[in-house]
This record gives structure tokens, sequence and C-alpha cells, in this order.
């Protein structure tokens, strides 16, 4: 449920409450004005708020949204879900930059995404491919709006080592491979998220939209009754306010369709505790069977993620953030002031994107998840500080994620890699009680593929080559914490056993598969299966092509 806390977040710092509107946001079940809507949107997270905005489009259908807090193409046999066609949507209708400024007939042309300049207004020249990208939309991206000292480093690694750290101008142009400048949705040095834009003041005057906050829907529910032979239909939800004192429920239905958008944790565990989901399971959790659907909650995935650290030789206050509560407080007032300052960067300015080599034991052994030789195995993340207050100097760091489908402090640089997962089970989510209240169990099942801890491996490696090279020389001191002394593959992997934690990019568990497939929670149209008025609409469709192979 933790995305859905984005909405009332978003809005609020945003000034959103302090702006009369025709949406009414409703902050408790007693004021809910009905019991009927066309269309029902459980989770005001990133994909809740942009249903919400296209639904009422349609000034005819009322629309409730309720917030608990303050290549597919080939899987489904749907070419709908082809990177080519997905493009239409992701620009809206795939009205370049290039194509605002050449031609004015386009510039009223709403789409997705609208390009804006950093806060800084830094020449970016170089930096991103205006051809790629729009600025007509509704979500604001943006390259980082203040400097770190580590980018001409980064750079210059890019001229020194080309072969392995190759610039990309623009990651997002469908070429990822390399390493680029980082691009957020920011705007004015404010995060831009699908509250703040697809919830933004403009679409809340909207009469049709009621939001409801602090709420928590706890069931969908069957509603009528079922003739013989004929689909489960569930278009009724089952709301309480909260955990604590007295659980009051209601029940709101829609006319046309719920739409499940609590994300890859919540979402399953709003099915689960519906009694959608394995027969078997759900009556060992003392949850009585509505629909047999065994996928639901399964096939989890998530990158897993290694962070390491190296002393640097600086004195840039930039890298003592947040360790230092004086640097801190005045980077966080300048921001109140002016939307400026090192607190409208969120951590990193470049990203790296990598592949094994060909000839790697790794692939040969088995063989290659990901989609193709324009597809990164692992991602490499780089960071300013260190997060452990202790430690005494100056840090930078990296994480590595393995992204293949299967920190802050004295000067620290933070290295994160991510790794492209493999052929594995995958984990799972499941009901720990009965009670909707009770957090489900999770199971990230990470490092539970041995490609993903071989390539976990090499991500650490590529990142001491990257800090070993001319450019870092007499910056970077050496790593620290357990990477010191993690001099052989064996040591590594220990430490890699011992240190990789989940890299929040969990997917999977509501699984879209093809309309005749026996697997799978949903079809490729997002319509819960051998079920009608109800779909799922956020990262728990999202599968690898792995996962039903095996």
């Amino acid at each position: 449920m933790r995305a859905m806390n984005l909405l009332w977040w978003c809005l609020s710092i945003s000034g959103w409450a302090l702006i009369p509107t025709a949406a009414l946001i409703h902050d408790g079940l007693d004021n809910l004005p009905g019991s009927e809507y066309d269309f029902i949107v459980v989770g005001g997270g990133t994909a809740g708020n942009v249903i919400a905005n296209r639904l009422t489009e349609q000034p005819e259908w009322r629309v409730l949204v309720i917030e608990s807090g303050p290549s597919y193409a080939k899987e489904t046999g749907d070419p709908g879900w082809s990177w080519k066609s997905l493009q239409t949507y992701i620009r809206k209708v795939g009205v370049t930059l290039y194509l605002m400024l050449s031609f004015p007939a386009y510039r009223q042309v709403a789409q997705n995404e609208k390009w804006m300049e950093p806060v800084d207004r830094h020449n970016t020249t170089g930096q991103f491919d205006p051809s790629v990208h729009s600025v007509t939309g509704i979500n604001a991206v943006s390259l980082a709006g203040y400097p770190q000292i580590t980018d001409p480093r980064v750079l210059a690694t890019t001229m020194d080592a080309p072969d392995e750290f190759p610039f990309n101008q623009d990651m997002n142009s469908g070429s990822p491979i390399g390493v680029g400048w980082l691009q957020s949705t920011i705007k004015r040095g404010r995060r831009s998220s699908s509250a703040s834009s697809y919830l933004s003041p403009k679409y809340l005057g909207r009469p049709n939209l009621d939001i409801l906050v602090n709420a928590r829907v706890t069931r969908v529910l069957p509603t009528g009754q079922r003739s013989s032979g004929s689909q489960h239909a569930f278009r009724t939800v089952e709301i309480a306010q909260s955990s604590t004192g007295p659980r009051v429920r209601k029940q709101v239905t829609a006319s046309k369709e719920v739409i499940l958008s609590a994300g890859t944790i919540g979402t399953p565990h709003i099915l689960l505790s519906s009694g959608i989901g394995d027969t078997s399971e759900l009556e060992a959790a003392g949850v009585e069977p509505a629909l047999h659907l065994p996928d639901v909650g399964k096939n989890l995935q998530e990158h897993p993620l290694i962070q390491s650290f190296w002393s640097v030789n600086s004195n840039d206050t930039s890298t003592l953030y947040p360790r230092d509560a004086d640097v801190a407080t005045q980077n966080l007032n300048q921001w109140k002031e002016t939307h400026t300052g090192p607190f409208v960067v969120n951590g990193a300015t470049h990203l790296i994107y990598n592949r094994l080599p060909n000839d790697s034991g790794i692939l040969n052994r088995y063989g290659d998840p990901s989609s193709g030789d324009n597809s990164p195995h692992f991602e490499t993340i780089l960071f300013i500080g260190h997060p452990m207050a202790s430690l005494q100097g100056h840090f930078i760091g990296h994480a590595n994620l393995v992204v293949s489908p299967t920190s802050r402090a004295p000067f620290f640089l933070v290295i994160m890699t991510f790794v492209n997962r493999s052929s594995f089970q995958g984990g799972s989510i499941t009901l720990k009680s009965s009670d909707p209240f009770i957090e489900p169990l999770i199971d990230p099942g990470l490092l539970d593929s041995e490609f993903d801890k071989l390539t976990l491996r090499e991500a650490v490696k590529c990142s001491l080559r990257f800090f070993a090279g001319p450019a870092w020389k007499g910056f970077v001191i050496g790593p620290v914490g357990g990477l010191v002394n993690a001099t052989t593959d064996e040591e590594l992997d220990e430490w890699i056993q011992q240190t990789a934690k989940a890299g929040d990019h969990p997917v999977g568990t509501a699984a879209m598969s093809a309309r005749n497939a026996k697997h799978g929670v949903v079809n490729p149209d997002l319509r819960l299966k051998h079920a009608s008025g109800l779909r799922v609409i956020d990262a728990s469709v999202l599968v690898g092509r792995n996962i039903f192979e095996q």
C-alpha cells in the first residue's frame, strides 16, 4: 500500500488542499456522498491517478478514487503490448520535441511527457536527445538541476574506457546501453508525480470525480447472483476507515468496473483477502474461496541490489548530506525558499547500463534472460554520500542492480547495482491472516538464481574497474566496508549474500498472460481471468518472458 500514500502527500505539499476545486476530497466513510459510481479506482498511486484522469475525461462517468494514505506482445499473444504499440500511449500521440519546435500545429496536442529545463537552467546540450521527448504532456521530466562533484569525472570515464562505459546521450531513446544523464520526473525543483500532475487542480475541478482518503479497501465482493455457467462479477468494494478503533465497513458498487491499482503488494493482498487465489491456500488462511486463480500473489519478481561505498578526497559539503544536520538544514531551507540546491536532485545524476560480454561463461551456462542485444543485464547508479552517520570522512557510492527479466555520509560515493532477473521460481505474496489489516507475508525471492548471484559479482567488479580509471585518480581513496576484504570471487559472493536487498521494483504478482492461457491472473486487456467487472492496472501485471516457461 506504500505507493498509495503518494496521492495525499503530493497534493498536500503542492498546496492542493488550499485551492478550491469541484472534485470532492472526502476524509471519512460517512462523508462519502453515495454508494454507486461508474468506476471505482482502488489506489491513488502512479497508475490509479492516471486512470482516474483519463476516465473523468468523459463527463457522464462518475469516478471514485480510494486512497489508503494522507516485450509483453510475445508473452500475451497481443501485439498491443509490443514496444512500438506502447509508445503511442507513453507519448499519448507520439509528437516529439523536434516536431513541436518544427511544426507549430503540434504544440497544442496533449501527451504524457512534458519535458522541462532543469531548475538551475544549465546548458543541457548533449545531455539528452530532444527528438525522443515531448513538451506538451502532463507529467514533467527533467535533468538534474544541481551539479555533483562527480559529473566531470563520470564523463571523463566514458572517454577513457569507451568500450565498457560508452557515453549514451539519451537512455530513453530505446537504446539504453552505456553511461548517461539521469532523467527524473521533476518540475521546477519539485517532484512531478502522478498525483501532482494527473490529479492537479486543473483536473480536480471535474465535478464527476470523488476522492476518498485515509480509507482502505479490504475486499472486492461478488455483485449480484451468479447464474449457472456464468462468470463471477466483482463490482463492489468493501471499505474500512482504519485498522484502529471501530472497523466500520462500507460497500460501494461500480456500474461498469472496479480497477485495482494498489500496487504489486497491495493488489494481490486485496485479491487474496477477497477469496481470489489458490483455493487450498485460501482455506488454510481462513478465507472463503470465491474464485480459483492459483497465480495470484505468485511470480513476484524483484531486482536484487548491492550498495558499495568509496572514501574520497574532497571537501565538498554536498557529500555530507544528510549526515551533517547543519548542512541538511541549510539545504532544506534553500529548497523551501527557492526550490534550488542539492534537494532538487534525487541523489544521482548518472546511470550506467551494462551487458555481460557475449563470451561470458554466465551466459554460456545459463543462457541470456534479457530481451536482446540492446537490453542490459545490470544497472549501476552513482550516488553522493553514505547513510551511516558514525563514519568519518567523505564518500561516494554505487548501487548495482540485476535488471534482466529474471547513503550518504562523509564523502562517500555510493554505487547501487541491479541485475536483470534470470530463470527462477520467483517470490510470493501470501496471507498471514484472514484479517485484511494484517500485512501479508512478502518473499521477494532474492538470489534464488545463480545467474543473479554471478551477475551481481560481475557488476561489483565493473564498479571496481570504473573507479580504477584515471579520472578518479587522487579523488577516490578506496572502498570501505565489507568490500575492502572481498578480494576473491568466493569472498565477493559471501559479501553479496550478506548485503543484497530488494531494489524496490517489484512486479508480477497479478501476472498478465494470453487470454487462453491456463496460468496468469489477468488477460491482455487487464481484466481478471474468469470474471467480469474487475481489472488490475499497476505493476503487478508485468512479467518477465521466462516466468511461465518453466
